[in-house]
């Protein structure tokens, strides 16, 4: 699964992800200075302890989540870019072994 998200405002999103770690009286003072210091320094950050993979398909029928990893970037988004073409059914089989040699992907996930 991936996410492209617009943040508008970078403020909103780091002071969500701070009153989430006051309230969260399960996280240890030592890690809750690292985190209140990563989701204030990168809004990426902010948006990673915001967004919890769990709740996101919880609630959904038919399916378990067994495992979950979750990281965030800043990424410069041009819809027009061939790059951010995500439907693989629009691509042909040699195009696709093409970007597997590649080595390289471009997203969030």
């Amino acid at each position: 699964m991936e996410i492209l998200l617009e943040v508008h405002d970078e403020d909103a999103v780091t002071a969500a992800a701070l009153r989430r770690l006051a309230e969260d009286e399960g996280v240890p003072d030592a890690e809750r200075a690292h985190a209140e210091g990563a989701v204030t320094e990168d809004t990426a950050e902010a948006l990673a302890y915001l967004v919890d993979p769990f709740d996101l398909v919880g609630e959904v029928d038919g399916v378990e989540l067994q495992q979950a990893s979750w990281s965030s970037e800043r990424v410069e988004y041009d819809p027009d870019s061939p790059e951010w073409d995500l439907d693989d059914d629009d691509v042909d089989e040699d195009e696709d072994q093409d970007d597997e040699s590649d080595g390289e992907q471009v997203g969030i996930g």
